[in-house]
């Protein structure tokens, strides 16, 4: 059932009242002992993260009673939270800063998502931008909008340049040193291939016209479900590489997103067999 709008803008407050308490008093202003490893070097947790998703947390029972709610840094403390995305009903999920790592190093290409799943399908995405305080919305059936300084404007992808103007979104993460080097082979197809470090700023790129595609080898549901709805109903493509289509409980796979389905079928046709390099 789609949420109301009392609903969604009262979950868009949530976050950016989280932002307010908890993100911007502390961008550029983090001890390194505010900072912490996680699985690697380059996968970090701050106070900012930990205060924000709590924030959020305390936020949603007076908005969504009864929903459950996953968080990174939940799962991060209890991995079996992850499971609760096979259970229908409601549930809540939560990045509350995706990026941390250009957060922790002062970058402003960072931000908050938020998605709300019913019965294993995405029917509310929320791409918030801390620092300008603007953001995108989707809903299922109901179109993405971007919101800035009080005005909303419904976004709807370009068609896609020739491969050879084309920017694509890229990262290492996840790949052997043969998958890489046989990607950066693909890479050569294109204009360029960037890595922004951030799920939120590469779906915000893509919906806006300023990528072609996205790549991505992690599924954290996290990081996709806000993004994969609003790029489809901004008129893109989002599916595994196999072909298979894209769910929020899924954990394995590579996921391509792209402006159109014809570019999709392009770009998985090349990366592919770069992909199967071992």
């Amino acid at each position: 059932m789609p949420l109301d709008h009392a609903t969604k803008n009262a979950l868009i407050d949530a976050v950016r009242a989280a932002a307010r308490a908890e993100i911007l008093p502390r961008f550029r202003q983090l001890d390194p002992a505010d900072i912490k490893a996680k699985t690697s070097s380059y996968d970090l947790v701050t106070l900012a993260d930990t205060g924000a998703e709590a924030h959020i947390r305390a936020a949603l029972p007076a908005i969504l009673p009864g929903a459950r709610v996953i968080g990174e840094e939940g799962v991060a403390a209890n991995p079996a939270e992850l499971d609760a995305l096979g259970d229908p009903g409601l549930t809540v999920i939560i990045d509350p800063v995706d990026g941390t790592w250009n957060f922790a190093r002062g970058l402003a290409t960072f931000g908050t998502l938020l998605a709300v799943v019913e019965d294993g399908v995405t029917v509310f995405g929320l791409l918030y931008d801390p620092v300008l305080d603007d953001w995108v919305e989707t809903s299922q059936g109901g179109g993405t909008y971007h919101v800035a300084r009080g005005q909303r404007r419904k976004l709807t992808l370009p068609p896609p340049p020739p491969l050879a103007d084309l920017t694509g979104l890229h990262a290492r993460y996840g790949l052997s040193a043969a998958q890489w080097v046989a990607c950066a082979a693909v890479h050569t197809r294109f204009a360029k291939t960037v890595a922004l470090g951030a799920s939120l700023w590469d779906y915000r790129t893509l919906i806006t016209g300023g990528a072609g595609f996205c790549l991505n080898k992690y599924l954290n549901v996290w990081d996709h479900a806000a993004g994969v709805l609003a790029v489809t109903e901004a008129g893109g493509h989002a599916a595994l590489l196999d072909g298979s289509p894209y769910r929020p409980n899924l954990r394995e796979g590579e996921l391509l997103v792209a402006q159109s389905e014809p570019l999709w079928q392009e770009i998985a046709a090349l990366f592919r067999p770069a992909l199967d390099a071992s």
